[in-house]
């Protein structure tokens, strides 16, 4: 990648892993990010308003698991803010089914305004905590995702109960990320996963991305995941 990063090198990138943009998706990708430095003037979406910075560090950095693994099937995207990693990967593979779940209602109206300016279809856009969607959706996705959500031990509880057996929980993380596996080895067995691999790519600006995947070996215990304060009071 090149020192400094264009948005034109965006498509270049993902030809090089063989991945050919059509018009339209180019088309999509332009008018959200259009939309969401438009939208981000009414309410916080994201600290990253400069076009090309868009284009590496959200959209191609939530496409990034998908150089590593197949990104296929139901695909949950927990507190996805502004729609990352979800809405970059659905507009790349069109048949997945996408959920995103997240917490704060203003996003939502983004989200939902969003999916309909890209004719985005089979998305659900969810006004809903983690852990309390997972009551009535345990075990119903084959992959689960979040990035810059929270630390790795309370991430793993919100997510790792979505996911069904075989499938995998797919954790976006930055540099520090190796540090925050070593404290959450422990919990993400105790819930039923393995890891499956690790990968790790660098931007232009030398900042490290480390993607793990963990899949599902296990069932999730029932009383998992517990109510948020109990989380945070005591990680796993």
């Amino acid at each position: 990648m090149s020192k400094i990063f264009h948005k034109e090198d965006f498509s270049k990138v993902l030809a090089e892993h063989g991945m050919i943009l059509q018009e339209h998706q180019l088309r999509q990708f332009e008018e959200y990010a259009s939309m969401l430095i438009e939208w981000n003037q009414k309410i916080n979406l994201t600290a990253i308003t400069d076009p090309d910075e868009i284009y590496e560090k959200h959209f191609l950095d939530s496409i990034l698991p998908s150089f590593d693994m197949p990104i296929q099937g139901s695909f949950c995207d927990v507190g996805a803010g502004a729609g990352f990693p979800g809405i970059p990967l659905k507009i790349i593979y069109p048949e997945l089914k996408l959920t995103i779940v997240e917490t704060l209602g203003k996003r939502i109206t983004f989200l939902n305004a969003l999916c309909e300016k890209l004719k985005l279809k089979d998305v659900t856009c969810v006004h809903e905590r983690a852990e309390v969607y997972a009551k009535d959706h345990r075990e119903s996705f084959d992959i689960v995702s979040a990035r810059a959500v929270a630390n790795l031990p309370l991430l793993s509880e919100l997510c790792i109960p979505l996911v069904k057996p075989q499938g995998c929980f797919l954790a976006l993380k930055g540099a520090n990320g190796d540090e925050e596996y070593a404290l959450a080895e422990k919990a993400i067995r105790l819930l039923g996963c393995e890891m499956k691999q690790r990968d790790v790519h660098t931007l232009s600006d030398g900042s490290q991305r480390i993607n793990f995947v963990f899949e599902k070996t296990r069932r999730t215990p029932k009383k998992y995941p517990r109510p948020f304060a109990q989380m945070k009071k005591n990680p796993l």
